[in-house]
């Protein structure tokens, strides 16, 4: 079965919002849903899809703003990382208290670790627990590719100035959990264009210690 993945823009900030079913089911998943949820909706509604989970890489107010929309609409189940869960309920510490419309969200239905192994909708993604732009950053691993949220970016990486940011445990989740992974392997990032990391093994200047953190 082949993947069919679509990827919306959404929101102020620009996430970048993936809705993800293999070719014959009706069964999907979004990575991500930060805003725009009328858009996302609609894009759920013309496909056709049953939307069952929602996959979060972080709880940043910018990631989480159709959330509850979409699990009103659907009864999709949402998935976070546990050291981000606190971040849902409190908008300081998601900073949108900070962006002029605060935001916070029903408790996630599901907590992760890192290290699940996730099969929903015949889609199997790998739990990545990659830390330092949030506590509970994660990113989620497919065969062919890997959905990095605010961890990795094309020749970037994410900010680590945030409350409970590190730019040392970013650099070593990068290191450890993503730059192990296969040169071809697709990465999508929670903004901006995709990239690979054999790309990013090459010409990141963070991964090669020329960035400033």
């Amino acid at each position: 079965m082949s993947l069919n993945m679509k990827a919306l823009v959404v929101g102020a900030l620009g996430v970048n919002c993936y809705i993800l079913h293999e070719e014959g089911s009706k069964e999907a998943i979004a990575i991500d849903p930060g805003g725009s949820e009328e858009t996302v909706w609609q894009h759920i509604q013309e496909d056709g899809l049953n939307l069952k989970a929602i996959l979060n890489t972080h709880a940043h107010a910018d990631h989480i703003g159709a959330i509850d929309f979409l699990r009103e609409k659907t009864g999709a189940r949402f998935y976070i990382h546990e050291a981000d869960a606190p971040m849902l309920l409190d908008a300081r510490k998601n900073l949108s208290a900070f962006m002029g419309v605060p935001i916070v969200t029903r408790p996630a239905d599901v907590l992760l670790k890192g290290g699940e192994v996730l099969e929903i909708g015949g889609m199997k993604f790998t739990v990545l627990h990659t830390p330092g732009h949030s506590p509970g950053g994660v990113c989620y691993l497919m065969e062919d590719r890997v959905f990095s949220g605010d961890t990795l970016f094309d020749e970037s990486v994410g900010r680590t100035d945030f409350p409970g940011s590190s730019s040392q445990d970013l650099l070593t989740s990068i290191k450890e959990k993503l730059m192990t992974l296969p040169d071809e392997l697709a990465v999508y990032c929670g903004h901006g264009p995709a990239t690979t990391i054999g790309h990013e093994r090459k010409c990141n200047p963070y991964i090669n210690g020329f960035g400033f953190m």
